[in-house]
């Protein structure tokens, strides 16, 4: 047994520093002076401001004072001066709710920092060495092995998916009064393909719309989310975001356009062309940019008294702060509804809503979550608003639960829905 913890924590120290070395650096570590500007920006703090061992500061550190007793010339020599620390089973288990229960990495710190220092990608180099070595979260684990065998399943699949979408189809034909309004399947050389989530509130909305703007378009087998990001698996989220990039090849189309998801988005749009070896043979948007772009070259028009209720949008931070997604959403909202009420703060410094980085797919971590969540009730109270929309699924799914939660009493909808139900 005991040799079994040694070999764990021998290979947690290179797979550490191999991560560590290529994700963040030393350099970039040490630049942090601990001035707690990153403290006064995190959710979880600002939740209750009492447990400062959820910091960003705190936790980076817990991952730098093990990196630094190997590369650190001082911390070899003086360990105690620098807090330096030796790398045991303990600490690896202790850092899964380190970066995976108590970090959403959401960037606020980040963004925050006057030296901008990543913690986040502290963080990343962390959770990619515990799923390196088995210990992240089972969930995710299991999430994102069910998306790839999807793939290596696709013909046994195929018939059930393309029954569901034709049982979706007559649903969309009675709602539009159209019975030509089609979802389209692996159709050849259309101008895009449309990656969903599972579920029709990702489906039907957007068809929707693309059948009002007459788009050539075609629904992806597949569904947008990518559980191996949130493991900071290269392998695995490379496997999941391939069954993509291969349909998308396979059926010749200009543009792939991801749904209202933050996580799939920014991983598809900024992270994934990286782990290629030649640049894709499309274009990558997402949903949001679509609908702003049909809205302003008027290929289809809203109703703007059809929106009655006050509304107020939450800015995702994958969407906005981390891929600049902000305007558009205002852009598509102020063309039909007249009682917008922004948050403050908002737009790259809007608050988390506490559901990011895989924490909503991970039910053990609800109390954590919904805590980590209140700034975000807070904000939304604040507004008075009647009606939240979110454009990504999984701050979606969190802020229906901290409605219940914190008793908001708000709608919570998605922007494709909302427009949906505005269409003229």
């Amino acid at each position: 047994m005991d040799n079994q913890k040694e070999s764990l924590v021998q290979k947690g120290k290179k797979e550490l520093d191999k991560r560590f070395s290529r994700l963040v650096g030393l350099s970039s570590s040490n630049l942090c002076v601990r001035c707690g500007l990153c403290v006064d920006a995190c959710h979880y703090i600002m939740s209750d401001g009492k447990d400062l061992a959820v910091s960003p500061v705190a936790k980076a550190e817990q991952v730098r004072q093990v990196y630094k007793k190997h590369h650190d010339w001082l911390s070899k020599v003086f360990p105690r001066w620098t807090g330096a620390q030796k790398l045991t089973e303990e600490k690896l288990k202790d850092w899964r709710e380190v970066a995976y229960k108590n970090c959403s990495m959401c960037q606020r710190c980040t963004v925050n920092c006057p030296l901008g220092v990543d913690i986040p990608a502290i963080m990343g180099a962390t959770r990619s060495t515990l799923s390196s070595l088995d210990l992240a979260p089972e969930m995710l684990t299991m999430l994102a092995d069910m998306a790839i065998s999807r793939e290596e399943n696709l013909d046994a699949f195929r018939n059930s998916f393309v029954n569901q979408i034709r049982s979706m189809e007559k649903e969309l034909q009675e709602k539009m009064g159209d019975p030509s309004a089609t979802i389209p399947v692996e159709v050849q050389n259309a101008n895009f393909l449309y990656v969903p989530l599972s579920g029709a509130h990702t489906i039907l909305p957007a068809a929707h719309i693309f059948n009002k703007a007459k788009e050539s378009w075609t629904i992806s087998m597949y569904e947008a989310a990518n559980y191996g990001i949130f493991l900071q698996d290269t392998a695995r989220s490379k496997k999941i975001t391939d069954r993509i990039v291969n349909e998308a090849k396979r059926l010749g189309v200009n543009e792939v356009i991801i749904t209202e998801c933050g996580h799939a988005y920014s991983t598809f749009r900024w992270t994934a062309p990286s782990w290629y070896d030649e640049p894709w043979p499309f274009r990558v948007r997402n949903l949001v940019e679509v609908i702003d772009e049909y809205i302003q070259t008027k290929r289809i028009k809203v109703d703007p008294e059809k929106i009655k209720e006050s509304i107020t949008l939450h800015d995702s931070c994958n969407l906005a702060r981390n891929s600049g997604l902000i305007e558009e959403p205002r852009r598509i909202l102020k063309a039909l509804v007249k009682d917008i009420r922004e948050m403050s703060p908002n737009k790259e410094r809007n608050i988390c809503c506490g559901g990011g980085g895989g924490l909503v797919a991970n039910p053990e971590w609800a109390e954590t979550r919904l805590k980590a969540g209140k700034p975000k009730a807070e904000q939304i109270k604040a507004t008075q608003a009647e009606v939240v929309v979110a454009s990504c699924d999984n701050c979606r799914h969190q802020i229906e639960e901290l409605n219940d939660h914190y008793d908001l009493k708000v709608k919570v909808t998605g922007l494709s829905e909302i427009i949906s139900e505005a269409l003229i």
